[in-house]
């Protein structure tokens, strides 16, 4: 299901593979993000349910310079998990850089594989989790790209998508019109670089592209994506995005749903709209309707990131009530939260957004007790409080931290 455009988008990513990359760079850190975060994954795909003794096998579709892939599989390896990451993408220039990371770390839970998520290998089998981040939005016919990944799937499985946004990219796309005109779609991506950089240069005060802070691919390495991320951003042949409407609609036509938007807090307008009177108004949204009047308000979503589930699944969420419940920090460790407490209260900063959500009194020895090895119970055994106390204040945190995709279930060890 190829096109012209299609084609330029192969040699796009062949001429200058995305994201800009040196294996060098593996020795001193991990790049981490959203989806397919290994405890993002065990949570809000699987509930904390799926038992870590399983192996877990995975496919990064439209893998690129490998980062999905890489976090995963390094993830999996650091904790002893059993399983596979398999790295898809039709770009062998890609492959060789997401390769020599892999090496770089010694990794031996990957595979690799060219190949198209619209034409599967289909000696792929089938997997547990899906990662398709950054490539749905490329694709001449994303809707069958979407399905094509869910056809491979297992009952029980689950998708982390991340697809463009409109709001959050304002200025991007009259960018992308004008470079059209004066650096044409047929031309070489080394003069369609030059000839952007130098639009950049002269770009007029007015231009919304200028005032929009929250776009930073097209800026030089190592503060933004270098010429790999200039021509993502700026020269695509081919960019959708979608509203949270037009994504539930995508979602759904592929026989999924929407199981999580990261993180679910930017998706709630409540900490927007303060006044009891629009709040209750609110009260009665769906949630779907409720992320929607988020996105519109906040301005600043250039990107949604979500997990999926199969729509002829039951619905699992996380249990905080089930024994054996182990509560972990995604990133950081307790006493760097607690730290950040003020007066009762956590701000938090999403794109330029701020919010300072409530936490409850207990909140600090609470999260100096959270280590990912301990259970709920003796966490909350272990505060010197009383039982009532506890339990309402974890609960209270609970609700502050897991919609910000912090504190969250670890998968049970069987």
């Amino acid at each position: 299901m190829s096109d012209a455009t299609d084609a330029q988008l192969a040699a796009q990513y062949e001429a200058l593979p995305y994201p800009a990359r040196d294996p060098r760079d593996e020795a001193r850190r991990l790049i981490v993000g959203s989806p397919s975060h290994l405890a993002e994954v065990d949570h809000w795909v699987f509930g904390a349910r799926r038992a870590a003794s399983l192996p877990l096998r995975a496919l990064v579709a439209g893998g690129g310079t490998g980062d999905g892939a890489i976090m995963l599989a390094q993830q999996m390896a650091w904790a002893g998990r059993p399983g596979e990451v398999v790295w898809l993408d039709r770009s062998g220039a890609a492959r060789k850089v997401a390769e020599a990371r892999a090496a770089a770390r010694g990794l031996s839970n990957i595979r690799f594989v060219e190949g198209s998520i619209l034409d599967l290998p289909a000696d792929l089998g089938r997997f547990d989790y899906v990662d398709c981040c950054g490539v749905l939005h490329h694709l001449p016919d994303p809707d069958a790209g979407l399905r094509a990944l869910a056809g491979v799937l297992n009952p029980g499985g689950g998708m982390g998508i991340m697809v463009y946004a409109p709001h959050g990219r304002t200025g991007v796309y009259m960018l992308q019109e004008a470079l059209r005109r004066i650096a044409p779609a047929d031309e070489a991506p080394a003069v369609r670089v030059d000839v952007a950089k130098r639009v950049m240069r002269h770009l007029p005060e007015t231009a919304w592209m200028r005032k929009n802070p929250w776009i930073t691919d097209h800026l030089p390495l190592p503060q933004g994506g270098g010429d790999p991320g200039l021509y993502d951003l700026l020269l695509n042949p081919r960019d959708q995005a979608y509203t949270v409407p037009q994504l539930v609609e995508l979602v759904a036509g592929a026989g999924m749903r929407i199981a999580c938007l990261v993180e679910p807090l930017r998706y709630d307008p409540d900490p927007l709209l303060p006044d009891p009177k629009l709040r209750a108004r609110t009260a009665g949204m769906s949630m779907i309707e409720r992320a929607a009047l988020a996105e519109a308000l906040a301005g600043n979503m250039g990107i949604h990131i979500a997990y999926l589930a199969r729509a002829a699944d039951p619905e699992v969420r996380a249990d905080w009530d089930a024994p054996g419940a182990v509560p972990v920090l995604r990133s950081g460790t307790g006493a760097e939260w607690a730290k950040g407490i003020r007066n009762g209260g956590l701000p938090v900063t999403f794109d330029g957004l701020r919010v300072v959500l409530p936490v409850p009194a207990l909140a600090g020895a609470i999260l100096n007790r959270i280590d990912g090895k301990r259970t709920v119970a003796e966490v909350m055994a272990d505060v010197p409080a009383t039982p009532a106390q506890v339990n309402r204040d974890f609960a209270a945190l609970r609700a502050a931290l897991e919609p910000m995709n912090r504190l969250l279930l670890a998968a049970p060890a069987a």
